[in-house]
């Protein structure tokens, strides 16, 4: 065997590898009997060893005996190289440790030791990094290289946290072995290594009669390439590779530099060229190029011949690309590649949904996309779902973006931190009493998302059970029915799910956490959770962190598990069953290497989508890596334009890109502008006659010239206009009449934002509450400073309102308090005054902050703003009446208790801190010398006078209630359909 000459093909990127394997396979070793069956295919995954067997059933049919397939690049399917020895009497190699259990156990290294000078790293940052350092340990691993291989480097050019971490490494990697050792087990890129070297040294010393063939194996692992030219030197064994480039010069090929460190060569490798990972599995294998054959196995998916040259020429190194002027005519190599543009990644789904769409018109043809961009694939998916077509994603989705995983995720980061949008979204969940009962769930569901809405609410469950009480213990308050139908169920839920996440109150071990997430969850979705492919992944998940109970840091921070969960179930792929379209496929990057279609589609060619981003090593450096001969991170760019040089070879292709992805501009990939600098503009694809592009932004488009609304002028008749108006209505009248008649008429109200923390509107009630409470407790210094202490410690209140709203705020009040105390000329009557009157038909009501009267009866009308007061020219010009109005109800004996007095003053006192004079408010009246109204009394008048011209207009009258000419943007502006008509001039209105 060792004389023999070592039998090494490559299958070029123009043919389809998985059917011309399959196709050369059968006329080798068929012979009508067992010929096919006593052989050995070995693989490098699981996905190609579908593709294959999907292959050789086009090939041969489905009587066909294959051969066994056997997987040897997948760590998790490592067991099938054991079982490709006849005989195992050897002693057996320690089974893997489950990666979820090394994580906690790295995580508690991590956490339990920490170089001198070094700060400690714990919680979800050392479960984090216990993901980094596996693949540092896998990578030693699959590399052969020593841990002492750490010590002996010298670090003197490297910054100085690269050298700390290093050091870091160091101290691991002392005491992983003993960890790993304890647990019986060994590492999974160890123990792979064990068995492709035992499956090499038992070939090696008696070669298996049967025929072995290894197809499609990229990785460059020394224990890999040991084993393929073991069969590469077999009698009957052969290494078949994919898309070798044996067209490239020698010159481009010894271009991609040296493939191990050699001092006396200090040039870079090129690492992100597509075949950089080829040249270095043949030296490892001691082949060299010009000693690979040509597969002659050929299918009826293989592209045309011109199209393997092209690629070549495609990805010629830098200091190449000079012979791309002399290429001369392409249009042979790109024959049947089109290329579409389009405005954003959402048009882009569309486009290539409609390509998939057309291709199944078309008995019998196949329709592929090729994306590593999951986000682009569901958006694919969705838009196919229009036309009632269900395609398989078989990259997958991620297990924290499905059902169940988003539920838990939703569960932890409430128990963590109590949250009311998480509080609802929970609750919500669709998975959450699903049946019959969700009905009753979401009634009560909505009765507890409108309480919520009102600003204020303490923080917890307590919070929002004292919130519910309160109004249900008072007929008078806002929601008072709605708070007593929910009070029984609330009480049912909060005590359940507050008992059961109770753990996360303090430090707690993962799996006490991990339990109470449990109990919680099937006490909101039964056995909901668990069903299904994504509920199954979950069932697992549990059950290894169950195993591993008691390994890993003893007690976590609560605040830290939701991210340590978050990042378990992001790194799970919870791949579909099948059941999709049998001719339309979504494939990853992955998926698509050794499968072909009719059509192949190559979405997403951004920077950043494909090839992704690089992902920086936290633990080691560039140059670290480089010294250890440990893969640059480039090297998975270099991966991904092999996997787009495979892909380009396919005989009808589309690539697609977006100008802008998620919002933002993007930048075209690499690949894109290497295709476009060679091939020039690319045809686009015109399904039906019309451009895709064109088709797809216009896809959601109705058909027509576009109608603009007109601006509204609602116009109801007079006698259903209403009669009672409040003095701030009379504001928002005067203001926007659309927004008084959607308010009045329509009943319709903008809903609070569904968040706990204190917003303007809440903090200018609580100093309303200060000041009324303050008054009614009769207006003392000590009753001033004892209603600022509860204000300090009002549970309500956030961490940024202590720090900087109150601050801020404090001076202002107690200027505001010094202008009563010091006055002995004006003292207050009451605060939050209701009043009423009827003037002319109309019901005027209003409320006032408070009423004071001087020494010689009179009133004043005083009304507190958190922020800045109206000015004097808005009450000349009718648009600010609310002081006016209230004076008018004060001087007709409208106010509750107060007897009918002349009003002398209305003030406004504006509690803005003005930073120029110490942080203190001012005071600001609707009239004034500088204003055309000189006092309150013409104030009065004035507003009086608004209100009798609104009314006639608008109560009495006919008058439309357009929008206001001089309002800003308001709630109402998507009724009005305000951006339709706004600035398009009087004659478009």
């Amino acid at each position: 065997m060792a004389d023999a000459k070592p039998t090494v093909f490559s299958i070029p990127v123009h043919r389809a590898f998985a059917d011309a394997l399959a196709s050369g396979i059968i006329a080798k070793y068929a012979d009508g009997a067992l010929g096919l069956a006593e052989g050995l295919i070995l693989l490098p995954s699981n996905r190609a060893r579908g593709a294959v067997q999907a292959a050789f059933v086009r090939a041969g049919g489905a009587g066909l005996l294959m051969p066994r397939l056997a997987v040897i690049g997948d760590a998790d399917l490592d067991e099938s190289v054991a079982l490709a020895l006849d005989p195992i009497d050897d002693e057996p190699i320690p089974p893997a440790i489950e990666p979820l259990r090394r994580r906690l156990l790295l995580a508690a290294l991590i956490e339990r030791y920490t170089p001198a000078g070094e700060p400690p790293i714990a919680g979800a940052a050392a479960f984090q990094l216990a993901d980094g350092l596996a693949r540092v340990i896998d990578q030693l691993h699959y590399e052969e290289v020593r841990v002492a291989d750490l010590v002996d480097l010298d670090l003197g050019a490297f910054a100085g946290h690269w050298q700390a971490s290093l050091g870091r490494l160091r101290l691991l990697a002392d005491h992983w072995p003993d960890v790993l050792a304890k647990t019986g087990s060994v590492d999974r890129a160890e123990r792979r290594n064990r068995l492709l070297d035992r499956v090499t040294g038992g070939w090696r010393a008696a070669p298996p009669a049967r025929f072995i063939v290894a197809a499609g194996i990229t990785t460059a692992a020394p224990a890999i390439a040991r084993l393929l030219r073991t069969v590469a030197d077999m009698e009957r064994g052969m290494v078949v590779l994919p898309g070798v480039d044996c067209v490239m010069a020698a010159g481009e090929w010894d271009a991609l530099g040296p493939t191990w460190p050699d001092p006396e060569n200090p040039a870079r490798p090129l690492e992100t060229h597509p075949q950089y990972h080829l040249k270095l599995l043949l030296d490892r294998m001691g082949i060299s190029r010009h000693e690979v054959m040509e597969w002659n196995g050929v299918s009826a998916f293989d592209g045309p011949d011109a199209r393997t040259p092209f690629v070549s020429l495609l990805f010629a190194p830098a200091d190449y690309t000079a012979q791309w002027q002399a290429a001369g005519d392409l249009s042979a190599d790109v024959a049947g590649i089109s290329g579409a543009i389009f405005a954003d990644d959402g048009q882009e789904a569309q486009g290539i949904a409609l390509l998939m769409r057309e291709a199944i018109e078309t008995p019998e043809r196949t329709a592929a996309l090729v994306t590593p961009d999951r986000m682009l694939a569901e958006r694919v998916a969705a838009a196919l779902s229009r036309w009632g077509i269900s395609v398989d994603d078989s990259a997958g989705q991620p297990l924290s973006r499905t059902p169940p995983g988003a539920m838990l995720l939703l569960l932890a980061r409430l128990a963590a931190d109590f949250d009311p949008v998480a509080l609802i979204s929970l609750l919500g969940h669709p998975l959450v009493r699903k049946g019959e009962r969700r009905t009753a769930w979401l009634d009560q569901l909505r009765r507890l998302d409108l309480i919520l809405r009102e600003p204020g609410l303490l923080p917890g469950w307590d919070g929002v059970g004292a919130r519910i009480a309160r109004q249900a213990a008072d007929p008078q308050a806002r929601g008072h029915g709605r708070a007593a139908e929910l009070q029984p169920w609330w009480e049912e839920v909060s005590g359940a799910l507050g008992a059961m996440l109770a753990p996360f109150s303090a430090p707690a071990a993962p799996a006490t956490l991990l339990a109470a997430l449990q109990a919680g969850t099937e006490w909101l979705t039964g056995d909901a959770v668990w069903a299904g492919p994504a509920g199954r992944m979950l069932a697992e998940l549990f059950d290894q962190w169950a195993l591993a109970r008691g390994d890993g840091p003893a007690l976590v921070d609560p605040q830290d598990f939701p991210e340590m969960l978050a990042q378990l179930l992001g790194q799970a792929s919870v791949r579909p069953p099948y059941g999709g379209h049998p001719r339309l496929f979504i494939w990853g990057l992955l998926e698509a290497r050794l499968q072909r279609a009719d059509l192949m589609i190559l979405g997403g060619l951004d920077e950043g989508r494909w090839p992704a981003a690089t992902q920086p090593d936290p633990w080691l450096a560039p140059g670290i890596r480089r010294l250890l001969g440990l893969p640059a991170p480039e090297r998975q760019q270099g991966m991904a334009a092999h996997d787009f040089a495979s892909a380009l070879g396919a005989r009808e292709i589309v690539v697609t890109r977006a100008q802008r992805s998620g919002g933002d501009p993007a930048v075209a990939s690499r690949f894109w502008l290497r295709l476009a600098a060679l091939a020039g503009d690319l045809p686009e694809p015109a399904p039906g006659g019309v451009l895709l592009t064109r088709l797809a932004a216009g896809l959601d488009v109705p058909p027509g010239r576009a109608q603009p609304a007109g601006r509204p002028a609602p116009q109801p008749p007079a006698e259903d206009r209403p009669r009672k108006i409040s003095v701030t209505g009379v504001d928002r009248l005067a203001r926007d009449p659309f927004a008084y008649y959607a308010n009045q008429m329509l009943g319709l109200s903008a809903l609070d934002p569904l968040s706990a923390a204190p917003d303007p509107r809440w903090r200018g009630t609580r100093v309303h509450k200060l000041f009324e409470d303050w008054v009614r407790g009769g207006a003392t210094r000590e009753g001033f400073e004892a209603e600022l202490t509860a204000l300090r410690e009002d549970a309500a209140l956030d961490a940024i309102a202590r720090a900087f709203w109150l601050p801020r705020i404090e001076p202002a009040l107690r200027w505001a308090a010094a202008q009563v105390w010091d006055r002995d000329d004006r003292k207050p009557l009451d605060v939050e005054v209701k009043g009423e009157i009827t003037i002319d038909g109309v019901t005027l009501h209003g409320k006032a902050d408070r009423v004071d009267r001087d020494a010689e009866g009179r009133l004043a009308i005083v009304d507190y703003k958190s922020g800045g007061a109206p000015s004097a020219k808005a009450a000349f010009d009718k648009l600010d009446n609310q002081l006016g109005l209230l004076g008018l109800i004060a001087q007709r004996g409208g106010m509750k208790d107060i007897a009918e007095a002349p009003v002398e003053a209305l003030e406004y006192w504006s509690l803005r801190p003005d930073r120029r004079a110490g942080g203190i408010g001012k005071i600001s009246n609707t009239y004034g010398s500088r204003s055309d109204l000189k006092n309150a009394g013409q104030a009065i008048d004035h507003a009086a006078d608004a209100l009798s011209g609104l009314a006639a207009d608008y109560l009495f009258g006919n008058a439309p209630f357009g929008p206001g000419e001089g309002a800003g943007y308001g709630d109402y502006d998507q009724l009005m359909r305000r951006d339709e008509w706004f600035g398009r001039g009087e004659a478009d209105r």
